[in-house]
This record gives structure tokens, C-alpha cells and sequence, in this order.
């Protein structure tokens, strides 16, 4: 017998019981990364979450025959359709077994939460937050995942969602680069020169976690900024902006995270992250009481990054913002000795970033699909 049961999100067993259901369907999946669970747990978690302080969402698990077999969030952003004039539901966290039968239990659920709010379209997978990561693995199952910065899953789940009519939203792709084929043309570098010789921008690099802390509110706003014409975008809150910088200080190298600045104001940054996937799995997502240790020790032996976000105003990409910024991640990969580097998930609506970084070298490799369904 089938059942699909809300969980409470105020019981600990209840949660407990969401954030392992991916555990059983890919415990000997080598590229997948298990997410840190106590992440998990707080996106939960209404009263922690700054999500929902202007949002709402509920959380599903199908049982079958007293086993937990899938489970699926059902999401609105009120912020994004403000922002976009749309009546968006998301979903989020879907895993299932392989059954037909067992996806659409699920999303009836899902739909039927949405319509109950007036919402007219379901899109995903697409998650709370800028660092959740989007989509459903179509491409590049043979890669492992780059940690909890994008999904993981089995070639299954895309059949099952099809199949209940969803059709593509949009595509992100992620670009492979190998440290020594990553050479820029001579002419980036002089012209990202000439740009901080003249003054008209400069680079500014962290020495500590503090610091960095201290420029969060000037990131926090040229990100709101930077990312306007793209298809996630979503202003971020403060609290939203102070709960990603706690989140990221984890696995936060300061010296790999650099913004580019013209005066005092924050133009352009590039977030970068040194891979704790092996780590991740090696203690299967539990930080304590150990993980902790193993997770700042790889970051010191990693030969991979994670070029997560990177940005540079409109306005300032013809006055060699652009060639700044390029410059600025060919020395991150280069100068700290890494040998691989992903461009991770880069939006086909961001039409000059993609071009760029194929330009640059970089070999799209994993490909992550949105998709949505009338409702």
C-alpha cells in the first residue's frame, strides 16, 4: 500500500526521516556526494530558515508498505513572483524509487498544495536558497557531483518527471577546466592591468574569515545587482545575505574569494571553493564529531575548485570589468596549485558568461535541467 504523509517539521524524528531517504538510493553511487545533514535540517526549519520570512513550503514522504520510498518539497517564493509578476510553486529535494506509480503520488501532493495557493505553474527542482543548486542531472552522470552545489541523481528521475508532462524551463550547464590547458590570451591579463593602473578598478583580496564577514552586507548588494537579467534571479534579503556567508564559512578559503571594487562600492566578485566532496562522503554528510576535522583537512589536500559565482556589474564589462575578473580566476586556479577547476552551473539565459567561459577553455561536461508544468 501506498501513502504519501506531510511531515511535521517541528518533530526532529520527522525531519530525520526526510533528510535520509537519499541515503538508500544512492549509498553506492560513487559521484554522489551526501549533503551535509544538518543543512539539510535547518532548511526545514521555519523558525531558523530565512526563507520563511517572506515564504512557505511543505514537505512530503511517499511510504510504502511502512518504508520510506520518496520524498519531494513543495515550495512558493513569494519574493520571485513579486519580483518576476508570476504564480511560480517549486519543488525541491525529489527522490524517489524507480516507480511511476510512487513520483505521482507525490506530485499530486505538490500540485495540490500549489493550486490550494493560486499558483498557476510548477517549476524545478529549485530550491530556498543561491547555493541549493538547480535542476535535475541530465547530462554527465559519470562525473561526481561538485559537494552540495548542485544535485546528484539516478538517469531514472528525469523519466519519472517527464512523464508526468513536465517539459525543459532552462538549462545549466557546468564547464570542466584543466589547470594546464588554462592559459588566457596575454592580451586579458594587460588589459585587467590597465585597468587597475588607471585606477578605474581594483581587487580586493581577503587575508581572513573576518574580513570577509566584514564586506558580506557590499557583496551581498552587488549580487542583487550583478545577477538582475538572469533567469533565477531573486533579490536577496539581509538575512538571506548573512545566512549564505555563515553557510559558505565552512568550506571558505578567504584567499579564494576575491570582489572587485570601483571606489568603494563592490562591482564584480568571484566565489571560489576548494572540493570537500571526498570528505563529504568519506563521513557521510555528519560534520561532528569528527567530519569537521577530515573536511579542513581536505580542503588543505584537494587538487579540485569550485568556481561558484562570479559576477561583474553591467556597466562595468566594457571598461574591462570582464577581463578583470577572467584574469583574476585564471591566477585563483593557478597560484594555489589546483589541477581541476568547475564553473559551476552557469544559466543558457546567461548568454555572454557561457560564451565566455567556452572561450576561456572551459568544456561544458554536466548539465542540469529546470523544468515546469501548468498546473
Amino acid at each position: 500500500m501506498l501513502t504519501v504523509e506531510q511531515i511535521d517539521t517541528r518533530s526532529k524524528k520527522q525531519v530525520r526521516r526526510f533528510v535520509e531517504i537519499p541515503f538508500q538510493f544512492y549509498q553506492t553511487t560513487p559521484q554522489w556526494v551526501p549533503p551535509i545533514r544538518m543543512d539539510i535540517e535547518t532548511m526545514l526549519n521555519k523558525d531558523k530558515h530565512p526563507f520563511y520570512q517572506h515564504s512557505d513550503g511543505e514537505f512530503y514522504i511517499a511510504v510504502r508498505d511502512g518504508r520510506d520510498v520518496g520524498r519531494i518539497a513543495a515550495l512558493e517564493n513569494v519574493n520571485f513572483n513579486k519580483t518576476h509578476n508570476t504564480k511560480k510553486a517549486q519543488f525541491y529535494f525529489f527522490e524517489c524509487e524507480n516507480n511511476q506509480e510512487t513520483a505521482n503520488a507525490l506530485f499530486e501532493r505538490a500540485f495540490e498544495w500549489a493550486r490550494k495557493r493560486s499558483l498557476e505553474t510548477m517549476i524545478g527542482p529549485k530550491g530556498l536558497g543561491p547555493l541549493d543548486g538547480y535542476g535535475i542531472l541530465v547530462e554527465g552522470y559519470e562525473h561526481r557531483q561538485m559537494m552540495t552545489m548542485m544535485n546528484y541523481n539516478h538517469p531514472y528521475i528525469r523519466d519519472l518527471v517527464e512523464n508526468l508532462g513536465f517539459e525543459k524551463e532552462v538549462d545549466f550547464v557546468s564547464c570542466y577546466l584543466n589547470s594546464h590547458d588554462f592559459r588566457l590570451p596575454e592580451r586579458v591579463h594587460k588589459i585587467a592591468d590597465r585597468v587597475v593602473n588607471r585606477g578605474a578598478l581594483a581587487v580586493k583580496r581577503f587575508g581572513s574569515k573576518r574580513e570577509l564577514i566584514a564586506w558580506a552586507p557590499r557583496i551581498g548588494k552587488a549580487y542583487n545587482q550583478a545577477f538582475i537579467r538572469n533567469w533565477e534571479y531573486v533579490p536577496l534579503t539581509q538575512a538571506e545575505v548573512d545566512f549564505v556567508v555563515d553557510n559558505i564559512m565552512t568550506v571558505a578559503d578567504p584567499r579564494l574569494i576575491k570582489i572587485i571594487t570601483h571606489g568603494e562600492d563592490v562591482v564584480g566578485f568571484l566565489f571560489a571553493f576548494p572540493d570537500v566532496s571526498a570528505a563529504l562522503q568519506r563521513n557521510k554528510g555528519r560534520l561532528f564529531p569528527f567530519g569537521i576535522f577530515d573536511l579542513l583537512l581536505e580542503m588543505r589536500r584537494t587538487k579540485w575548485i569550485a568556481l561558484n559565482g562570479e559576477g561583474i556589474l553591467e556597466e562595468f564589462q566594457g571598461r574591462g570589468g570582464n577581463a578583470l575578473l577572467y584574469s583574476e580566476i585564471e591566477k585563483t586556479v593557478q597560484d594555489y596549485s589546483f589541477e581541476h577547476a568547475d564553473l559551476t552551473q552557469v544559466a543558457e539565459t546567461a548568454v555572454q558568461m557561457r560564451s565566455d567561459l567556452i572561450n576561456l577553455g572551459g568544456k561544458p561536461y554536466k548539465n542540469h535541467r529546470v523544468y515546469r508544468r501548468s498546473l
